[in-house]
């Protein structure tokens, strides 16, 4: 799975979601160990808990989360919060 594979699936998964995906660290090719930062913007995350929202993003990935993510660094924003960020 790639970048760009991830960042659809947030955003399919996720109402008006904008993701924007990276891998934070050169991948190990012995291992594949498969590391993703994700920075999501989506106004369903209004009136969540950072919980609510990680959930949101883990249940948007769903069984990847399991066979092709082995971790998931991840920051979630409001659009309000995303423009008022420092």
């Amino acid at each position: 799975m790639d970048t760009e594979e991830v960042e659809q699936r947030i955003e399919a998964g996720i109402e008006d979601a904008d993701a924007s995906v990276t891998l934070p660290r050169v991948p190990d090719e012995d291992h594949e160990d498969a590391h993703f930062a994700a920075v999501v913007v989506s106004p369903a995350f209004e009136n969540k808990t950072l919980v609510e929202q990680h959930q949101m993003v883990y249940d948007a990935l769903g069984e990847a989360m399991t066979t092709d993510i082995h971790a998931l660094e991840m920051k979630t924003f409001t659009p309000e919060e995303y423009r008022n960020r420092d």
